[in-house]
């Protein structure tokens, strides 16, 4: 898998939303998070400032969720249920986009990957620093 993918298409799973992104540090940045929501989602997000995200199709069907303190911005297409971005708490200028939607590449394709610590987001607990890794998630193949 080729890391440095600078830019990217990428869709949800019915294709209804569809996207160009530039990442921010290619597939480097990827990483998950331990928060009620991501651990039910069980994303692996890469990064993007925020002006690197276009909607190429689709910006209609997106749906916003938002909850706690309402500051993270989850987007989901309200067709097929994919969630492929969100505005992130921890940093309002970047979105966290969906490994999963970007073209060519799947979640598996990951052999470790960081997991953030949003169960005491750094937000929270500011004495922490801005780091928050509590551990990595590591994929095995052929492990079951």
């Amino acid at each position: 898998m080729n890391k440095d993918i600078e830019r990217i298409n990428g869709q949800c799973h019915c294709g209804t939303v569809r996207f160009e992104v530039r990442l921010t540090d290619g597939l480097h940045s990827a990483r998950r998070c331990n928060c009620s929501y991501c651990r039910m989602r069980g994303a692996v997000v890469v990064s993007a400032q925020l002006s690197d995200l276009t909607i190429t199709a689709g910006e209609e069907a997106l749906t916003l969720y938002q909850f706690n303190t309402g500051a993270a911005k989850h987007f989901f297409c309200s067709v097929c249920g994919i969630y492929t971005h969100h505005q992130r708490r921890s940093s309002p200028d970047q979105y966290g986009i969906n490994a999963a939607c970007l073209d060519g590449i799947s979640p598996f394709d990951f052999e470790e990957v960081p997991v953030n610590d949003g169960v005491r987001h750094p937000l929270d607990n500011p004495e922490r620093g801005n780091d928050g890794v509590v551990g990595t998630l590591k994929f095995i193949p052929g492990a079951s």
